[in-house]
């Protein structure tokens, strides 16, 4: 299947250069030469902890940010090469569902002011034409069209998030980029947005790309997952795959790491454990510090992102043929997520 959208070398870096005195700045590296691909009408879901570079990926893809090297393109042409896509030719094919719903909406706007903005600035649609589109897209998140007159501080924290989903949907988009959309959510409200979002996709045929820390949310809505660790894919695969036979460590430490309902312990590591220094990234594998089963050769080189059919991964070392769970004694914590 052709890609809708795809990064090739994908790179951010923050900071950098040199001061007034001709010092050094300290660089941030976020993402690390990124690459992947989106194809129609899936849902690729991004997994990784808090510091993975999920959410600067995110604003890569919809131009918010443009990378430090590298390519995002959209239907092969550059996302982020101004003769190819302007700001408003890229807003209305790729829309951004932020995570903090009541935060990403103006307070001294009504929500018919809200959602009017892409009517107007991206499909420069007439009065006549806004009000039976703001109908259809009230009645596609399932709120009363009444609603429209009130302001985001009078909604839930569920309503809020269907109207930051119904504002990216009046842009008429073909791509979501959902950046941790149900996370501010109790349990119960997360499952009505995703299962709303699941009904939109299919009505509207939109391709998502579903970003979250929680793996069972990321099971249960995506068609393929990339597990990211220090702006860096270390693992991509089928759900079903990923979640049956992960080939990286540290993706069996995220799902040995979850909390399952009706199991009492944690898989946590023995010790305490943190992102590598972004300041100062460590040679070959960022991992390497945290795995059981690192050699020279992972603390000295950083494993390339290899391909195998479906599979991507990037280690040197990758437990192949070895299902989830492992076998007992292993030391792996026993039980699977389930969505």
């Amino acid at each position: 299947m052709t890609a809708l959208m795809e990064a090739r070398g994908v790179t951010r870096r923050f900071g950098g250069g040199r001061s007034l005195f001709g010092k050094p700045k300290p660089t941030v590296h976020a993402v690390q030469g990124v690459s992947f691909e989106v194809r129609r009408g899936e849902t690729l879901g991004v997994v990784g902890e808090s510091g993975c570079g999920k959410s600067t990926l995110a604003k890569l893809l919809v131009g918010l940010q443009r990378p430090s090297e590298g390519q995002v393109l959209l239907e092969g042409a550059g996302v982020h090469d101004p003769a190819v896509f302007g700001r408003r030719a890229l807003a209305k094919r790729v829309q951004y569902v932020f995570q903090d719903p009541s935060s990403s909406l103006n307070p001294r706007k009504t929500i018919r002011q809200i959602l009017e903005a892409p009517l107007i600035h991206l499909l420069r649609m007439p009065q006549a034409a806004r009000r039976g589109r703001l109908a259809e897209i009230m009645d596609a998140v399932r709120l009363r069209p009444e609603l429209l007159e009130r302001y985001p501080h009078e909604f839930s924290g569920g309503q809020a998030q269907r109207i930051g989903i119904a504002r990216a949907l009046a842009a008429e988009p073909e791509i979501l980029v959902l950046d941790e959309p149900v996370s501010a959510l109790d349990v119960s409200v997360q499952a009505q947005v995703l299962n709303l979002l699941d009904q939109l996709k299919a009505e509207f045929d939109l391709t998502y790309v579903f970003i979250s820390h929680d793996l069972a949310v990321v099971e249960s809505v995506s068609d393929r997952i990339m597990v990211m660790y220090f702006g860096r894919v270390v693992e991509e695969g089928r759900s079903e795959d990923l979640f049956c036979r992960p080939l990286h460590p540290y993706t069996r430490l995220l799902l040995s790491s979850a909390p399952v309902p009706g199991r009492k312990g944690i898989g946590a590591e023995s010790k305490p454990a943190e992102l590598p220094d972004p300041l100062a990234p460590p040679p070959g594998c960022a991992f390497a510090a945290r795995c059981p089963q690192a050699s020279d050769l992972c603390r000295e080189v950083t494993p390339p992102l290899e391909r195998d059919g479906e599979t991507a991964y990037a280690c040197h070392h990758p437990r192949k043929g070895i299902p989830w769970p492992e076998p007992a004694g292993s030391g792996a914590v026993e039980g699977r997520i389930q969505s």
